[in-house]
């Protein structure tokens, strides 16, 4: 519990610790070559330690909430720290013995844990630690998670560089990622605080009636809130948002290569490399920039130009095919600022509606969304350019029915999002129940 005279700009660093390391996972396509070299894989079978871990991102999130809110943030920044390392030292043993095996079960399903675990863990915290400016708060430390292949992709590249792409090589690799990973992400553990009961930032006062109608003063339990249709449409809303995102972001390199092959500029293998890395930018930066917006301008407001611009970019895609690069990359960082964004978002508007009593343990059942969009984006945009690539088609061709596809999710979205209302009060905590479970929560957050 922090000191009467902590400061509660220590707190997004010390999160900032946990989710740029976390992030990697981004960048596991960088040790998919050498892999599937040294270990004679397929695509298929080196994309499996990166499917698994999101995946189980997704569960541990849904099922350890409830852990992190009652144990407070320190443990859950620890056993994150643990499992994701761990995992890194795991796949050292597989790659180093060629037991695919365990670089599937230490990356995939040990570091996808530390994934889950470390992704929720400050979110309740600096919600708490930031009541008068919310978004801003949660996409300072989600955009961390967006940024760490920007480390960990060059970082990566090098120690296989020096290493080696062999077996061996790889094994040191992960272990030096391992060992790095643990320092840290220790700096979050020391360094998070919990506020004291009843602590408010200088000058601030909460409102005792809220302008805008979805935000509550009261508090809604984790199980009482998968009870709600709030929480299912903005399931659904998350969900169509990242599966709009990530058709893209996993496949970048060959679609804008495909798309402008048969063009008088086709794009080289290194300008693909520079488009996903402004994806990468973009998805990062609209973590931080929309989330702070929406403070400005409220989630509802924020998931309407996710999902109604978002729709309106890619049907230009669409309708532009190969004629211009520049519409296309453009449309392209839009998408992905959208898809960091809502991510970012997404904590602040379940804040918005169920309060900041299990914030953490409802935030980690909604990342289930993510799990599902995780697997449903990349087969729509790969199972549908396989096919039409089987058809003969190429160019634009092979991704135009996947484009008009992703609007259609994104307008069910946009239409899940009208459909949010104030959560009706018999889901409600009594105030004084909440309160006394906040202080004893609080009081088991470590010192």
């Amino acid at each position: 519990m922090a000191a009467p005279t902590w400061s509660r700009w220590l707190v997004p660093p010390a999160a900032l610790s946990v989710h740029l390391a976390i992030g990697q996972a981004y960048a596991w396509s960088v040790f998919k070559p050498p892999l599937e070299s040294s270990l004679h894989l397929s695509g298929t079978q080196s994309a499996l330690p990166f499917q698994l871990a999101i995946v189980m991102l997704g569960l541990s999130a849904a099922f350890g909430g409830p852990l992190v809110e009652r144990n407070g943030p320190r443990w859950a920044m620890f056993v994150s720290m643990v499992c994701f390392s761990l995992g890194f030292l795991i796949s050292a043993l597989g790659a180093a013995t060629g037991q695919y095996w365990l670089v599937v079960v230490g990356y995939g399903f040990v570091g996808g844990i530390g994934l889950g675990i470390g992704y929720i863990s400050p979110v309740s915290t600096l919600m708490k630690w930031f009541p008068d400016r919310p978004g801003m708060a949660t996409g300072i430390a989600i955009m961390g998670f967006g940024g760490g292949a920007l480390i960990a992709s060059p970082w990566s590249s090098q120690m296989l560089s020096s290493f080696g792409a062999t077996q061996g090589g790889i094994a040191e690799a992960f272990v030096v990622h391992g060992v790095v990973y643990a320092i840290f992400m220790s700096l979050g553990v020391f360094l998070v605080r919990v506020p004291r009961e009843g602590w408010r930032p200088a000058g601030w006062k909460p409102a005792e009636k809220n302008e805008r109608a979805l935000i509550t003063t009261a508090n809604v339990s984790a199980r009482n809130a998968i009870r709600t249709p709030q929480f299912w449409f903005l399931w659904i809303v998350l969900c169509f948002n990242v599966t709009a995102g990530i058709g893209i972001l996993e496949k970048a390199a060959p679609m804008i290569t495909n798309f402008f092959a048969e063009t008088a500029t086709p794009i080289s293998v290194s300008a693909a490399a520079g488009f996903v890395a402004l994806l990468s930018l973009a998805n990062m930066a609209g973590r931080l920039v929309w989330s702070s917006a929406s403070d400005a301008i409220g989630r509802k407001n924020m998931y309407r130009v996710y999902l109604g611009v978002g729709a309106v970019l890619y049907l230009v895609i669409a309708l532009a095919g190969d004629s211009s690069s520049f519409v296309f990359i453009l449309c392209a960082m839009g998408i992905l600022s959208f898809y960091g964004g809502g991510f970012s978002t997404a904590p602040a508007y379940l804040k918005d509606l169920f309060g900041t009593y299990q914030v953490g343990a409802i935030h980690g059942r909604l990342l289930t969304a993510w799990s599902t969009a995780g697997v449903l984006g990349p087969l729509i945009v790969n199972a549908i350019a396989d096919h039409q690539e089987a058809a003969g088609k190429s160019g634009p061709s092979l991704y135009t029915t996947s484009l008009f596809i992703m609007i259609g999710l994104l307008v069910v979205a946009f239409v899940a999002n009208e459909l949010i209302r104030p959560v009706n009060p018999k889901f409600h905590e009594p105030a004084a129940a909440a309160a006394g479970k906040n202080v004893a929560a609080a009081s088991q957050g470590g010192s």
